[in-house]
């Protein structure tokens, strides 16, 4: 079948969605994983009748959206699960005033809830121990907030890990972007050192609950966490 010819301007939107959806399709009818090749733009216009740059766009789009690899001079290949694209939603959400930071921190305390108890349940002796040093150098770098909320960040990571559910990693890692842009904000509200300690001691908590495999004690400590951070925000101005 003869390639179609590049058509002036932009290529059609509807054209471009319907090769998003049959590339796609081909990677689960494949049975493809992780760094698995995808047909060369070549092949994938011959494929579907159109033109190149329809496939050109369709294959940018998915890299885009970080469900596949591209790289100059080489054939398109899956992509491992990746944050970016999920991350970049719920920041838009925020920019733009469709979501509030509230509203992300509420479905951030179902969610750890549930992380942190599976987490007490399955997490390994090196998850474990991942987790408290997380939390042990919260406190050795009190004093240097960025490092704190860096150390905070791979704390909560940690326990999305240690559940063993890929796809609250996912979820939790997605959060990140959100925490970067907060976090600073509710540190300052905890004026003294000894309130600051105080939320540090928080972690410490969940993470010794989650070395005694007690996921019950787990979650009231994640609840109680998220509670004060909320309210942190709250008296910060932040809604």
């Amino acid at each position: 079948m003869q390639e179609q010819t590049d058509p002036p301007g932009e290529p059609s939107p509807g054209l471009v969605s319907t090769a998003i959806q049959a590339i796609t399709q081909h990677i689960r009818s494949e049975g493809l994983a992780p760094g698995d090749p995808l047909p060369s733009e070549a092949a994938m216009t011959r494929q579907l009748n159109v033109s190149r740059t329809v496939v050109r766009e369709a294959f940018r789009s998915l890299s885009a959206m970080r469900l596949i690899d591209m790289s100059a001079g080489r054939r398109a290949t899956v992509a491992k699960l990746d944050t970016g694209a999920m991350s970049m939603v719920i920041e838009h959400g925020i920019t733009t005033q469709q979501i509030s930071v509230q509203q992300v921190y509420d479905v951030r305390r179902t969610i750890e809830m549930r992380t942190v108890a599976l987490a007490a349940l399955r997490r390994t002796d090196q998850e474990a121990a991942a987790i408290a040093q997380s939390a042990r150098l919260m406190r050795e770098n009190f004093t240097n907030p960025e490092a704190v909320m860096e150390h905070d960040i791979a704390f909560h990571e940690a326990i999305a890990a240690a559940s063993h559910n890929p796809v609250f990693s996912l979820i939790v890692t997605a959060f990140s972007g959100v925490t970067r842009r907060t976090w600073v904000i509710g540190w300052r509200t905890r004026s003294s050192d000894e309130a600051q300690l105080k939320m540090i001691k928080g972690h410490e908590d969940i993470a010794d609950a989650i070395l005694k495999g007690d996921p019950r004690l787990a979650a009231e400590h994640m609840a109680e966490h998220f509670d004060k951070s909320v309210k942190a925000l709250l008296d910060a101005g932040i809604a």
